[in-house]
């Protein structure tokens, strides 16, 4: 579908929805809203390809507000982690409360109790995450038998996480008659296996293959010894303005990192699994606002992080697996702005270094190391478009690859 000229009016969406976009200054579909929108909006299933940042909360979210005040249903969104959840909730809510549209917000690591109040408020849209999801359910709180719209989001990460078991108890308790809608970064098998089991022949839109890194950000990797990425860290941060998104692989990393940040003089927060949730909450909201320049966070916040304006992402520590590079990469140039992302390599690393580029389809430019720092080779494995196509991609070696949980144990992160 061509995007040239396209407004949220020529998608046909109803006039108020308009112009409640038009008044927070939405006016132009992206790629995904212009493409899912039309089919969503005739009660089709969806099944989306699209990376973080693209826009598919409205992609979905606006279809769906427009069918449930038709139909009388509700609608259920489902998330990975409690981050998106209540990013998603937020969207929705400043878009649909004119509207006189109730949200509910369940998710772990917050009240079960006030969960339950606004459940019982008889919420047009529940949004959640499947273990919380699952808890409602196993404690009779929740009914889905009126669910109309049920939306699967960032499909592929919830099964990474181990939530399939989670995913398809809930899926076996909401109407057989339904519509809905899966978007996933990537397809893998299990994905079109949820699709084939439990979609009625979704249209498929894809609008970046899996793997395409944002178009807007520059991309550069700079060598260091591991014993001084903080020197380096400090020179980063020194030359760079505005908001910076630091990266560690593990939770222990990530509260060392911020610790030194806070001692160079910048303010800094932390975002991992071992703070609460309205701790975590409260470090993004003070990242949001300006009051917090650096925001320390592993892969938690890889898909979860929507800061406008976001200069720079710093990758302090390469992900485990490349496909988190892109996700993580894409927290900055979103909205049509300009990003940043410097990856600090060690020099065992380089060939993890060649996955992410296999992956991407693309060589990332060297920045030479700062003075003062020891010198490091810069020299890899010859990144090939041609050897990039075919063939399994082969796992990172720098570092060992978490193990997947895939048990009923393992709910929200």
């Amino acid at each position: 579908m061509e995007e040239t000229n396209v407004t949220f009016a020529s998608l046909g969406l109803a006039q108020v929805l308009v112009d409640i976009l038009a008044k927070k200054g939405i006016t132009v579909p992206t790629p995904i809203q212009a493409q899912a929108i039309p089919v969503a909006r005739t009660g089709g299933d969806v099944m989306g390809i699209a990376q973080t940042g693209t826009g598919k909360t409205l992609a979905f979210g606006l279809p769906m507000i427009e069918r449930l005040a038709q139909t009388k249903k509700r609608g259920l969104i489902i998330l990975p982690t409690r981050e998106l959840a209540a990013q998603v909730e937020e969207n929705l809510r400043t878009v649909g409360a004119g509207l006189g549209m109730r949200t509910a917000l369940l998710i772990g690591g917050a009240s079960m109790h006030f969960q339950k109040q606004q459940l019982q408020k008889r919420p047009h849209v529940i949004i959640g995450t499947p273990g919380r999801i699952n808890d409602h359910l196993e404690h009779r709180t929740i009914s889905l038998v009126d669910v109309g719209v049920l939306v699967l989001d960032e499909a592929d990460r919830m099964l990474d996480m181990g939530f399939q078991p989670q995913i398809e108890r809930i899926l076996k308790t909401v109407p057989r008659e339904r519509q809905t809608m899966l978007f996933s970064a990537t397809m893998p098998k299990e994905i079109v296996q949820i699709a084939t089991s439990y979609m009625r022949t979704p249209v498929r839109i894809e609008v970046a293959p899996a793997g395409t890194s944002a178009e807007r950000v520059a991309q550069e990797i700079i060598f260091v010894h591991k014993d001084e990425k903080i020197k380096l860290l400090e020179t980063v941060l020194r030359e760079n303005e505005g908001s910076v998104l630091v990266f560690s692989r593990t939770k222990h990393g990530a509260k060392k990192i911020a610790k030194a940040v806070t001692t160079m003089g910048h303010t800094a927060g932390e975002l991992h699994a071992n703070l609460s949730f309205p701790q975590r909450k409260r470090s993004l909201e003070l990242f949001k606002s300006g009051k917090s320049r650096v925001l320390v966070a592993t892969d938690i916040a890889a898909r979860g992080v929507d800061v406008t304006g976001l200069s720079l992402v710093v990758n302090y520590d390469l992900p485990d697996n490349p496909d988190d590079y892109v996700h993580r990469i894409g927290r900055t140039g979103r909205a049509g702005r300009e990003g940043r992302a410097i990856s600090f390599v060690t020099p065992e690393q380089r060939r993890d270094i060649r996955d992410i580029e296999r992956l991407i389809r693309k060589t990332l430019p060297v920045t030479k190391s700062p003075a003062g720092l020891t010198p490091v080779g810069a020299e890899r494995p010859a990144y090939s478009p041609s050897a990039s196509r075919g063939g399994a991609r082969r796992p990172f070696q720098g570092a060992a690859r978490r193990p997947v949980q895939r048990g009923p144990k393992r709910y929200d992160v």
